[in-house]
């Protein structure tokens, strides 16, 4: 497909799809994602001393990713909210080969992509619900970029608030503005 007339953004995120098949991952799959939890009903019912949720299967789109090392945070949306994971490298990758989580998660994962994540529930020091990705899946690369809303001192910038923009792009603004649905 012709990258003419697309952002820098759109580019580079074809050049990481071409980059994730590659890899042999399948950035569209046919098959259907096995969910048994959503972030809402974890972050209701999810009690530290009874280990209410042992093994979760969560589907989201990633909305943020702060990347440390061998160990990243990320917070995925799903169709009832948002909920942190938790993903270190060791978990992801046996053996030697790293790949999976030094390029595949850490470089061409984008916000937007759509991803599937087993684990289990804990509360980090912060006190915050999170799950403990054990394996992770990429179900939807995501070729156009989300507005990134920044906010500071009660003040709003970059958000997707124009009615005309948001009537024609509708699937964004579902994105963007989760609220609407309701």
């Amino acid at each position: 497909m012709s990258t003419a007339g697309k952002s820098e953004q759109e580019k580079i995120r074809r050049e990481s799809l071409d980059e994730i098949r590659k890899l042999g991952i399948d950035p569209y799959p046919s098959e259907g994602y096995e969910v048994n939890s959503y972030s809402k009903e974890i972050l209701e019912h999810y009690d530290q001393k009874k280990n209410n949720f042992p093994d979760v299967s969560l589907a989201g789109r990633i909305m943020s990713r702060r990347i440390m090392g061998s160990a990243s945070f990320a917070e995925i949306q799903d169709s009832k909210g948002r909920i942190q994971i938790y993903v270190r490298r060791d978990d992801l990758c046996s053996g030697e080969d790293k790949t999976f989580y030094n390029t595949f998660f850490k470089k061409l994962l984008d916000i937007g992509d759509i991803i599937g994540v087993k684990g289990y529930v804990f509360k980090t020091q912060m006190g915050e619900t999170t799950i403990h990705v054990k394996k992770l899946e990429l179900l939807c690369k995501s070729l156009r970029p989300l507005p990134v809303v920044k906010e500071k001192d009660g003040k709003t910038w970059d958000a997707f608030t124009d009615p005309e923009q948001r009537y024609r792009d509708r699937s964004m603004d579902l994105v963007v503005n989760p609220h609407i649905k309701d």
